[in-house]
């Protein structure tokens, strides 16, 4: 594991530990793009539009599994940079089961509070029948969702990258092959497609239980090592809430989106859930290279060697924000097309790309937010990654579209977003420099 984590050159190590995590993230782009296709074949934008209200449900989910995926293996990799495997076992441990029993809190409370949940969403008399179907069968499938988050994190800490990827693009790869067959042969439309993608996350959960069991030293799932004291525990919350947060974030950004495209027409909603769908492209991509260093910084910042740790921050940050701005770029060029490819529509594909084109024009500055979000997490600094959590689809976010729709109506929502991630990149980066920059330079 040192040799890894301390010894071996920096660009190895790092696309060692993030290479699995972006191709994971592949195959969920490959999913994301093949569910949007097989929704939209049906030609219904009632359902099109249903579905992509669900979107912030599945960030939401994340969002639960943060708390001790994210949290947890945090705490984890700082514990390993110290040499303190013990202790790390048992927050493995905690960490699962935790999630499992948060997993089943999250799928009753989603159930009983449907209805004020789905017109949050944006759900109108036209779209609501579509997004509860397909809520539903999200809401009972969440404890998978969740469970696999926590553990895809935790054998990570130990350097399993690749074992997480595999787990990851077997789930993925099911739910593909069922998509199509449980939309149209079984007619399952909306709930069909939810149905899928519960069913590969249960095959990833079995994948990486297997693997915490037959290839982790450290990570655990016995349940007579789930006990760890408050201090660890607080250690968990105070990175993992903040995690969760961002996705909650996320949720809402997207959520108040639709609502405001909303007043604009069922068209708009289609248009952006099809749009997002694109954009997840690039973001699947970094956000994969992000989680991925993320053991990388936490063992090095426990193990205090601050010298390799700002080495790999500014690689970080070199290909986050490079990688970002060619496929941006890329996409925003051929952003029409793209569109096309879902629904042929003309409206749809107007109003598609000129969504997917503002969304993508801040794309290097938001590879920049994660590597500052990913390093305030990884070393336990809280506030940050508490400011950061809050900031981007959160507060900077509701201030500019709120004054943007007012101001300029239809384009100040389409180019809202754009808006927040500048913002929220000085703010991250003004925290770096006056704050968390003095730790790794002194």
């Amino acid at each position: 594991m040192e040799e890894l984590f301390v010894k071996k050159p920096i660009p190895q190590a790092y696309f060692q530990l993030a290479l699995p995590v972006v191709f994971g993230m592949l195959a969920s782009m490959v999913y994301n793009l093949a569910d949007t296709f097989f929704v939209a074949q049906t030609q219904n934008t009632d359902l099109v539009a249903g579905v992509a209200l669900c979107t912030p449900l599945f960030s939401f989910m994340l969002a639960v599994g943060d708390i001790f995926g994210l949290g947890g293996s945090a705490l984890m990799s700082r514990l390993l940079g110290q040499k303190n495997t013990t202790t790390s076992r048992r927050v493995s441990s905690f960490s699962a089961y935790a999630g499992i029993v948060t997993g089943l809190v999250v799928t009753i409370l989603l159930l009983v509070f449907e209805t004020p949940i789905l017109h949050l969403f944006g759900a109108t008399s036209a779209t609501y029948g579509y997004a509860a179907r397909f809520y539903r069968i999200m809401a009972w499938g969440a404890i998978f969702i969740i469970f696999s988050l926590i553990l895809s994190n935790m054998i990570r800490t130990e350097g399993l990258a690749k074992q997480s990827m595999i787990a990851t693009i077997a789930g993925t790869a099911l739910t593909i092959i069922l998509d199509p067959i449980f939309i149209f042969p079984l007619h399952g439309g909306a709930a069909g497609a939810a149905l899928a993608t519960v069913t590969g996350y249960a095959l990833t959960d079995l994948i990486l239980v297997h693997f915490v069991l037959k290839r982790c030293q450290v990570n655990s799932v016995n349940w007579h090592e789930v006990k760890i004291g408050g201090p660890l525990i607080r250690g968990i919350l105070v990175i993992g809430i903040p995690a969760s947060i961002t996705n909650l974030m996320q949720s809402f950004g997207v959520a108040l989106l639709n609502n405001y495209l909303a007043h604009y027409g069922t068209t708009q909603i289609a248009a952006i859930g099809i749009a997002n769908k694109i954009y997840m492209v690039v973001m699947l991509l970094i956000v994969g290279f992000a989680f991925g260093v993320q053991p990388l910084i936490g063992y090095n910042f426990g193990a205090k060697a601050f010298p390799r740790l700002k080495k790999i921050i500014y690689f970080d940050l070199f290909v986050e924000m490079g990688l970002a701005l060619v496929l941006a770029s890329l996409l925003m060029i051929f952003a029409p097309t793209l569109v096309s490819w879902f629904m042929p529509q003309a409206a749809i594909v107007n109003a598609g790309s000129l969504l997917l084109r503002s969304l993508l024009s801040t794309t290097p500055f938001i590879g920049a937010i994660l590597v500052f979000t990913t390093l305030f997490q990884s070393t336990g600094q809280a506030l940050g990654a508490f400011i950061m959590a809050i900031s981007r689809q959160g507060v900077v976010f509701v201030i500019v579209i709120v004054l943007a729709n007012q101001l300029f109506g239809y384009l100040g929502v389409v180019w809202a977003q754009p808006i927040a991630d500048l913002l929220t990149f000085v703010i991250g980066l003004a925290f770096y420099v006056f704050k968390f920059r003095p730790l790794i330079t002194r």
